[in-house]
């Protein structure tokens, strides 16, 4: 089992390299050449910048029993599909059951900004996000 961060805009590097590093589980983060992040005692992956060129690699990555930080839905439905696991960065965990509606709910507000129309941002970030990021990191680390 390994870390694998997306860590282009990832707001919980750090909370996560760090609760991975003191259990002895290796960690991997991935980011193209316009958000390069090093962190002692992690592997970086840097990728071109590009669309999904760190999504793509962490596919290419991943194996069953990894756990990786995205806010993609589409990674995480194909981490998911690798036998791996997968949350954002508010602990949401994916799962079979949610990814579907998730993707569905991309596909609908992607339609909605092509069209010409605006759709609503994520909230300020909150202290509680942390933690219910670090209670369903650690949910996944003892399953």
């Amino acid at each position: 089992m390994r870390l694998i961060i997306d860590a282009d805009a990832c707001p919980v590097t750090d909370i996560a390299l760090d609760i991975s590093l003191k259990r002895g589980i290796g960690a991997v983060i991935v980011c193209d050449n316009a958000h390069f992040i090093e962190r002692d005692g992690a592997e970086t992956v840097v990728v071109d910048k590009g669309a999904d060129s760190a999504d793509i690699k962490i596919a290419n990555l991943v194996s069953r029993g990894d756990i990786v930080v995205t806010q993609d839905y589409g990674l995480a439905a194909l981490v998911l599909g690798k036998g791996a696991r997968a949350l954002n960065q508010n602990g949401l965990i994916y799962t079979d059951k949610n990814i579907e509606n998730l993707l569905y709910s991309r596909f609908v507000s992607k339609k909605i900004r092509l069209s010409g129309k605006r759709t609503k941002g994520p909230p300020p970030r909150t202290r509680e996000n942390d933690t219910a990021f670090i209670k369903a990191f650690l949910s996944l680390l003892e399953e």
